[in-house]
């Protein structure tokens, strides 16, 4: 039988109350063994479960729990899914982390492509190292809705693309889950001369069969760094390009929206940037199913902006603060700034488009912005009171940038505090106003 490390105890929870410790093993939960992360959170659901624990001197202890439905054990564990995470089988020609430099997190070394991940993450997933017995665990476990990584349905592009002789069946598996009630969102990320045009019109026509259980398409742009030496030859998106795709999409778009009132298909803010095309507004995104993945997220951080604008009375503060962005975002937060300072009187808010070094400058996104960047772009610059930057530069858990630098190295460097602020309206205004 499987025995489980338990790494940590969660303080005032369930476990600690029965005075289970960091040390122990979970062996059975409702006499079931727990292979997973799934596993677990199936088996802990019910407001009565019976757990098996092998306590660190041999003992077993058989433990009656009486809790609220759904109400986590508070059982830390090594692993984030039990399990090891599954490895990616792929070799694809654009993979992002094939183009990334020397000394980035140790996290973004590891390529995983995880179904479980997927569900609990919003990870995208090939399916290139699955089986039927995957999906009928997906299907048992309703772990819906799930992020699939498409790219084509035409086989030998998808194959060629991913360097996957597996990855043909894409098209299958999307149909078994789909017929079983799983909702998905899929993604392709879009190769000039390679998966757009004929072969794109191809991809959302087959993908859109699938509807309403397709609940999105997300079309991204190929992301190319300056570390490609040996990869696959790619070319990005011009802004011509980006502006025919837009229009392609909006085609479909109309075809869409007169069959199901849906638009189904979605372009990442990054096109009308490039393509120098107003975003969207936050109408045509549906529920914004893949706002994470950069679709609607300007449009979302608009409406949520001026929502949370209604909340401030216009006001003296006078006070001189710094926003750092990517090249990509820059006219959109200066345009924001603008609105703050025309509503808070003796505001002043500078914003500094932040280059790209570590990456490369054709990488223009906020989120990729390191810690040396920043040093580099703001060394010389006079960054008033405190200098506001978007959370997702950091790790999730930690204030490390992608470069393994802390904020705590670049706050001493520039001499000055940095706010953290999300990636919404409401957030930005609070932590420039109230500077929290």
């Amino acid at each position: 039988m499987k025995k489980i490390y338990i790494k940590d105890i969660l303080p005032d929870s369930i476990v600690e109350e029965m005075e289970i410790e960091a040390g122990d093993y979970l062996l059975t939960i409702n006499d079931t063994e727990i292979k997973d992360i799934l596993d677990y959170k199936y088996q802990i659901f019910d407001e009565y479960i019976v757990v098996t624990i092998e306590k660190s001197n041999g003992e077993i202890w058989d433990l009656e729990i009486e809790k609220e439905e759904n109400e986590d054990l508070g059982l830390v564990f090594e692993e984030q899914l039990i399990d090891k995470p599954r490895s990616c089988a792929n070799k694809c020609i654009f993979c992002f982390m094939d183009q990334l430099p020397p000394k980035v997190r140790e996290t973004l070394i590891f390529k995983d492509d995880d179904f479980r991940l997927s569900f609990m993450t919003g990870n995208y997933v090939t399916f290139t190292n699955s089986s039927y017995k995957d999906l009928d665990r997906i299907i048992k476990y309703h772990l819906s809705p799930i992020n699939v990584s498409v790219h084509a349905t035409d086989p030998e592009v998808r194959k060629m693309m991913l360097n996957n002789k597996n990855a043909g069946m894409i098209l299958d598996y999307i149909k078994y889950l789909t017929d079983n009630r799983i909702q998905v969102n899929a993604q392709i990320v879009l190769c000039p001369d390679i998966n757009d045009g004929e072969v794109l019109d191809k991809t959302i026509s087959e993908l859109s069969a699938f509807y309403p259980n397709l609940l999105s398409i997300a079309i991204v742009p190929v992301g190319l760094t300056k570390h490609r030496e040996g990869l696959y030859k790619l070319n990005g998106f011009t802004p011509e390009s980006a502006s025919r795709l837009i229009n392609q999409v909006e085609s479909w778009q109309n075809k869409f929206y007169e069959k199901y009132e849906d638009n189904l298909v979605f372009c990442a803010d990054e096109f009308y940037v490039k393509a120098e095309r107003e975003i969207p507004d936050c109408t045509k995104y549906g529920n914004f199913e893949q706002l994470e993945d950069g679709i609607g997220l300007m449009s979302y951080f608009t409406m949520d902006f001026n929502k949370s604008l209604m909340k401030y009375k216009p006001r003296k503060l006078v006070k001189r603060v710094s926003v750092a962005t990517g090249k990509s975002a820059f006219k959109f937060i200066r345009e924001k700034a603008d609105i703050l300072e025309k509503t808070f009187e003796g505001l002043e808010i500078n914003v500094f488009s932040i280059e790209n070094l570590f990456f490369g400058p054709e990488i223009t996104v906020t989120g990729l912005i390191t810690g040396g960047d920043l040093i580099e772009g703001l060394k010389d610059k006079e960054l008033g009171e405190y200098l506001v930057i978007d959370r997702k530069m950091l790790k999730d858990d930690a204030d490390i940038f992608l470069d393994n630098i802390s904020l705590e190295e670049v706050q001493k460097a520039l001499n000055v505090k940095i706010l953290k602020s999300d990636s919404f309206g409401d957030g930005f205004i609070r932590t420039i106003v109230e500077g929290k």
